[in-house]
């Protein structure tokens, strides 16, 4: 910041120099002016107020400074708090200005052009300069309040959908708990009274043994998914109560010795070097093995089932196959149809897929390829939700969403659109234009007025004698108080001792390197001297 500004100095400073030359300044008012900008450009962060009304008064005593009142004018609209303490001080800057450039130019007997002049000048240099770093910097504080504004809408409307979510999976929970718990629960009692009943054959209790682990089993797994529903972990178990199967590749052993036990011909086989994999994927080889066992139970009664985990280099591949059933079923088959759609979205969302179809003979084939990946594939996809938010973007989930803020920064200065935006800085680079052209022509104007009072005939120059008197030369000469005369009297030979001079250009001068000048001085009332000289431009 302070090199930058350092630099701004150098170049400001550079042009001063410039206009002081044209303007024929001294050494000593071209050292006044580099210093007056120097301070000045490094103020203007600390200082708004002060370098702005300082800055407007220097400049109409010193031309080289009057081009850093641009810089002053942009710091003080961004950094000047309030409006009304802006207004305050851009008014005591237009004050001093005009002010002190009446004073100057008293002279020459023109307030009223000087006044309109110096409004101009203050409008395009300060006023403009001001309004448009404020606007800026207000639409900097907007873009970063309404970036607050989003990303607190945007975690309250996170927290509020959590606790939408929480409410129901609390009242599912609650359902499964309060319907299949009460059913479980009473298939367990009857397969238990069942199992000691004195009537029954062995191969009968064994059976109603299975029946009884299995909704004990049941039981087991709805209560994980209950407290999963409800906490979002699972729930711990009793200690005296029987452990469940293990959920996960290391399970499906399990789930094949019971189908076994329930007089099922099922057959385990692996296949290459067995390796681990992520939670999400190994729960999911379960619930296909698990899920096309039931199917094959249901649709197929009596078949031989294979079970098949084959360990190949990326992947691990689940295969459950069937052959046709041995016989009619026993009835009515209860099946909700949501099975294998359940089993491809599962295996989705950890980066692997499901195929489900009719095999060679007659049977069926369930197989599910399922990565070791470190990070399930999909992951995200399973809590991600899309909420939009107040400027059309789309976030993910509970976190903020990735908005593109200088698509909003654009819309937001556009005013609502492209034509918003076109329509708004051609109305500022007229308005631009428009004072310019104003600025241009009052110069012109003023400097057109005052050729008539510099410039003089050669008549005129001959008619008038040394040792007239002072104020009937001056009733016969223009006044002479013009920028185009300023300096001309003391380009030429050396003047008399204590006399005042008035200098005119000739009105016939050709010569584009040289001024032709008139030169007349004045003391105790008379005319002492007159002299016409080559001057250099």
């Amino acid at each position: 910041m302070l090199a930058g500004d350092l630099a701004l100095a150098v170049v400001l400073v550079l042009l001063g120099v410039g206009v002081e030359e044209l303007d024929k300044g001294s050494t000593t008012r071209m050292v006044a002016s580099a210093v007056s900008v120097v301070v000045l450009t490094l103020l203007r962060r600390r200082l708004p107020v002060f370098t702005l009304v300082v800055g407007s008064a220097v400049g109409a005593y010193l031309p080289g400074a009057f081009l850093v009142a641009i810089p002053l004018g942009w710091s003080a609209g961004r950094r000047i708090v309030g409006v009304g303490r802006a207004l305050g001080a851009f008014t005591a800057a237009f004050a001093a200005v005009v002010g002190l450039s009446v004073f100057k130019e008293w002279s020459q007997g023109q307030p009223v052009l000087i006044v309109v002049f110096g409004t101009l000048m203050f409008l395009a240099m300060v006023v403009m300069p001001g309004l448009a770093s404020r606007y800026w910097s207000q639409r900097g504080t907007l873009l970063r309040a309404l970036q607050e504004r989003n990303t607190q809408l945007l975690r309250e409307r996170a927290m509020v959908a959590g606790q939408a979510r929480l409410r129901e999976r609390q009242r599912i929970a609650q359902d499964m708990h309060d319907s299949l718990g009460h059913q479980l629960a009473l298939i367990s009692v009857h397969t238990g009274a069942l199992e000691v009943d004195p009537v029954l054959t062995d191969r009968q209790r064994e059976a109603v043994g299975v029946l009884r682990q299995a909704s004990v089993a049941a039981m087991h797994e709805l209560r994980e998914v209950v407290g999963i529903l409800r906490d979002g972990v699972e729930a711990p178990l009793p200690v005296e109560e029987a452990q469940p199967a293990a959920r996960g590749v290391a399970g499906i052993a399990g789930i094949v010795e019971s189908a076994r036990s329930a007089g099922t011909d099922v057959r385990l086989t692996t296949a290459g070097q067995p390796r681990p994999l992520v939670a999400a994927c190994d729960h999911a080889a379960y619930r296909i093995a698990q899920e096309a066992l039931t199917n094959a139970y249901k649709h197929a009664p009596g078949a031989p089932i294979t079970v098949e985990l084959r360990y190949e280099d990326d992947s691990l591949v689940v295969e459950i196959a069937n052959g046709p059933a041995a016989g009619p079923g026993a009835g009515e088959v209860v099946s909700g149809g949501q099975g294998l759609t359940g089993l491809r979205e599962r295996a989705r969302l950890v980066g692997g897929m499901v195929y489900a179809g009719a095999a060679e003979g007659g049977g069926f084939r369930v197989a599910g390829v399922l990565p070791y990946g470190t990070e399930p594939a999909g992951a995200q996809e399973a809590w991600a939700e899309e909420v939009a938010d107040d400027f059309g973007q789309r976030g993910r989930g509970g976190g903020q969403a990735p908005i593109d803020w200088e698509a909003v920064d654009r819309k937001l200065l556009s005013g609502g659109g492209r034509a918003g935006g076109v329509t708004l800085g051609c109305g500022i680079a007229i308005a631009a234009m428009v004072v310019l052209v104003i600025v241009i022509g009052a110069a012109v104007a003023l400097l057109v007025g005052s050729v008539g009072d510099a410039m003089l005939g050669k008549d005129e120059y001959d008619a008038v004698h040394v040792g007239d008197a002072e104020d009937a030369v001056r009733s016969r000469l223009p006044s002479g108080d013009s920028v185009l005369t300023e300096g001309l009297d003391r380009k030429g030979p050396p003047r008399p001792k204590g006399a005042t001079c008035l200098a005119f250009l000739a009105d016939d001068d050709t010569d584009l390197g040289t001024d032709s000048v008139f030169r007349f001085c004045f003391k105790d009332g008379k005319l002492v001297d007159k002299q016409a000289y080559q001057a250099k431009q």
